[in-house]
């Protein structure tokens, strides 16, 4: 397709896909002209990747850049490949200090991890982006006075395994490894938020059964 049916396909500006492949978001088009490329379904799958990334997840371009070259590096394999897409997302930011809260939360997420047997999980703590934010999170409701420690929290985690198990089920269904990554991005992106309000249903629900409405 060119670029006016690219963008008629997509519902994004031809302007908006110029910046797009300036900014390398967006890989270039078959040259067929000095002025005209071609498109195909793998540009208007990205396209609206992007988009997703961008208006819907608010991720700054830098970082969305950042993200799709993780989903396009072939030299890495799937769980290093999908990790690192996600790493590159924006997260809660980096504790100030090591306080007192900072240090038990460490200490009661590390002790979760081993408890739960996720040894991947532990082995790349140091590094991981989603270790910092559980600590980070963790940490603020210890602050708050709420003790939640690795015997509270077991629960939630071994739902959100049951969870994985199902995201990494769906992702078999697409046919390449890049689509593969890129549903794990996009996922990431406007499913959490669904996870999210599905939870707030939950206890809205829950709470009417045993307290009812009054």
């Amino acid at each position: 397709m060119r670029l006016a049916e690219l963008s008629e396909r997509s519902g994004v500006s031809t302007a908006t896909i110029k910046y797009y492949l300036r900014e390398g978001l967006l890989p270039p088009g078959r040259r067929i002209g000095a002025t005209t490329a071609d498109y195909d379904d793998t540009h208007l799958r990205r396209l609206r990747l992007v988009r997703t990334l961008i208006q819907v997840g608010g991720v700054p371009v830098a970082t969305a850049r950042e993200v799709l070259r993780h989903v396009d590096d072939e030299s890495l394999g799937r769980t290093i490949r999908t990790g690192a897409a996600l790493w590159a997302l924006p997260r809660l930011p980096e504790p100030e200090e090591e306080d007192d809260a900072v240090v038990t939360a460490r200490a009661e997420v590390d002790r979760l991890l081993e408890e739960l047997g996720w040894s991947t999980a532990r082995e790349l703590a140091p590094l991981s982006p989603d270790h910092r934010s559980l600590v980070v999170a963790v940490a603020s409701l210890i602050r708050l006075g709420y003790r939640w420690d690795a015997r509270l929290l077991a629960p939630y985690a071994r739902l959100m395994h049951q969870v994985a198990v199902h995201d990494l089920d769906n992702m078999e269904d697409y046919p390449s490894e890049a689509e593969r990554v890129e549903a794990a991005v996009a996922s990431a992106v406007l499913f959490e938020p669904v996870l999210q309000a599905m939870h707030r249903l939950a206890q809205e629900e829950e709470s009417a059964r045993r307290y009812g409405l009054s």
